[in-house]
């Protein structure tokens, strides 16, 4: 029986050589195979990191019979046709968030994984993060009361004067889909439910095209709230909380604990006090560890495409839609 997963990157991003790499080869099931790249020469990168295979081509690289599974990190724009080239080579995709454009094109995208039998998760590593799981216990337990509203904020400068394809509208740029598909994901996947609409604002930038800043606020059947903010022009925060009736819990690095050397803080007020909590883990090793886990036992124990992926996606578009019409927008 097959132990362990062979990789490849289908890019020279700096999120692959970051983040990526480093967590394959610390990854108990998991192997680095090849990188392939064609804008860049991967030799360099190959060297760099030990990887035993460079490919000139992402052709090449899916062609490789001895890789199982393999990284994208392309622009958004470019998720779609090599999810598809990917499994129609066989190939299990672990694929950078946000998964596509839009729900449409995630379905597509997961009906060809499908017929192909491969595997795809989008890789919001965040949520493998112990921390999370944590919060959902406390919630759980009755704590701070009945939750009533959740708030969600990843933001951070960007050089809007600079050549980013953050910036870049055809190739998917924008706050919402860089980093306010995280807030929205985190606050599905904590309060466990999917919003019924949604309403949002946004500072677009004329020149480009995208948006810089977006504000939106969540209303789900039960009557709970829950707002976001994704932004390039605001000072750095990855955070959420969560509030009851009886108290609240505060997560202050929630999608980058990474920055703080894996550790994880849950800071749960009420009304006998404060007190803090701390969870570690290395997120992207975790992440690996699991997608490698669910190929090899032909498995996925936790995640759900259709919950954690086209969901998103329809919430995503419909902050898209509330921004364009400027009006609040219902769910389907």
């Amino acid at each position: 029986m097959q132990q362990i997963i062979n990789w490849g990157i289908l890019g020279d991003a700096g999120i692959a050589k970051k983040a990526i790499i480093p967590a394959i080869q610390k990854a108990h099931n998991a192997n680095i195979m090849a990188i392939g790249s064609q804008k860049r020469a991967p030799k360099q990168t190959a060297e760099e990191f030990n990887i035993p295979k460079a490919y000139d081509s992402y052709e090449q690289l899916l062609l490789d019979p001895n890789i199982d599974a393999i990284y994208i990190p392309l622009p958004n724009s470019l998720h779609k046709k090599w999810v598809i080239e990917a499994a129609l080579n066989k190939k299990h995709i672990l694929c950078e968030k946000p998964a596509a454009l839009s729900s449409n094109e995630v379905k597509e995208m997961l009906s060809v994984c499908n017929q192909n039998k491969v595997k795809f998760l989008e890789a919001f590593m965040y949520q493998f993060h112990p921390q999370h799981h944590r919060v959902r216990e406390i919630l759980l337990s009755g704590e701070i009361g009945e939750v009533k509203q959740m708030n969600s904020t990843f933001t951070y400068l960007l050089d809007i004067t600079g050549n980013n394809i953050r910036l870049n509208q055809n190739l998917g740029g924008g706050s919402l889909y860089d980093v306010g598909c995280y807030c929205i994901h985190a606050i599905r996947s904590i309060l466990q439910d999917e919003p019924i609409s949604v309403y949002c604002k946004g500072n677009i930038d004329e020149g480009n095209e995208v948006d810089l800043t977006v504000q939106g606020v969540m209303t789900f059947q039960n009557k709970v709230m829950a707002t976001f903010t994704s932004s390039f022009e605001q000072h750095p925060s990855n955070t959420y909380e969560v509030i009851g009736t009886k108290g609240k819990i505060i997560v202050p690095h929630a999608f980058r604990p990474d920055k703080q050397d894996g550790v994880g803080e849950l800071k749960i007020i009420t009304k006998e006090g404060t007190r803090l909590e701390h969870e570690v883990e290395d997120q992207y090793r975790a992440q690996i560890e699991y997608f490698s886990k669910a190929i090899l036992t032909d498995k996925e124990e936790l995640i759900s495409n259709e919950k954690h992926t086209i969901q998103n996606m329809q919430v995503i578009d419909a902050c898209f839609q509330s921004l364009i019409e400027n009006k609040s927008v219902d769910i389907v």
